[in-house]
């Protein structure tokens, strides 16, 4: 692929981004830059150059301006809501164009409008993929029609709620039915829930906003694996969509169809056929 790309972090998604892109035709991007914490330069050049095997010119670094002076074609985020708000801005401001995958991160109140003033200055562009989610572009359309409702379902096993505040509204260990512990605006899911929250903030920016789209997270004994549900009632279509998301194999928190959407808009920037 002759693209040079630029990753912000390169933990399971970035290193999950790089098998995938490795299988398909256009193969890995020609160049690669990747911007890490400091400290972690060197233990990440050793995994990238492992990973990537010589298919790729590779560069590491702890300094946005060394990254941005490399002069990528469109910079990747994959690593964490502080790191949109903490990079976003300033790489749109410098004319590069800039990929979000943690886009819970936009609950947070001006951060869209920081960025979207910074890209509509430069010119570049922002761009918020699909995730783990699937239905955004009826969704979108839709939304030109006016959107009455959405709510989303947000299910899981219990043990994948651990560490979050789940923990304190219900006894996930001793579950033996499915549990109801959050219901609320996808504003509020996305604050109290960042790890899982970038589904019901795709949601949110593609129809009727975060304070308007509805969530309910569940944690079901009954379930392996986790589920995103989702209806929309507008004036052009109503519709319901499920999908039960399997694990990247780096990481199983992650969903491989968030590894895989990403892929897919880094592809399309190319691609003699977008669809």
């Amino acid at each position: 692929m002759s693209v040079h790309l630029g990753l912000i972090g390169f933990g399971a998604i970035a290193q999950g981004l790089m098998y995938v892109l490795a299988e398909t035709p256009e193969g890995l991007p020609a160049r690669l830059t990747v911007l890490v914490r400091s400290g972690k330069v060197e233990a990440t050049r050793v995994e990238a150059v492992a990973l990537i095997a010589g298919r790729a010119n590779v560069s590491i670094t702890d300094d946005l301006a060394i990254m941005l002076a490399a002069s990528p074609d469109v910079i990747m985020e994959c690593a964490g809501h502080s790191a949109v708000g903490m990079f976003g801005a300033d790489v749109l401001s410098a004319g590069v164009d800039f990929i979000a995958a943690s886009i819970g991160a936009f609950s947070e109140e001006g951060l869209l409008e920081r960025l979207q003033s910074a890209a509509q200055q430069s010119g570049a562009q922002l761009t918020l993929p699909a995730g783990a989610i699937g239905g955004i572009d009826a969704l979108a359309a839709a939304r030109l029609s006016g959107i009455t409702e959405v709510i989303y379902t947000g299910r899981k096993p219990p043990h994948a709620w651990a560490g979050s505040p789940a923990e304190d509204a219900v006894d996930l260990a001793s579950l033996t039915e499915a549990n109801i512990f959050f219901e609320g605006s996808a504003r509020d899911a996305a604050r109290q829930y960042p790890k899982n929250a970038n589904v019901a903030a795709t949601l949110a920016l593609a129809g009727v906003g975060f304070d308007a789209t509805q969530v309910r997270l569940i944690a079901d004994p009954t379930v392996t694996a986790n589920t995103h549900a989702f209806s929309v009632r507008s004036g052009a279509v109503d519709f319901e969509m499920t999908l039960v998301g399997k694990p990247s194999k780096l990481n199983p928190k992650t969903s491989q169809s968030t590894v895989l959407s990403l892929a897919r808009a880094l592809r399309n920037r190319s691609a003699a056929i977008i669809i």
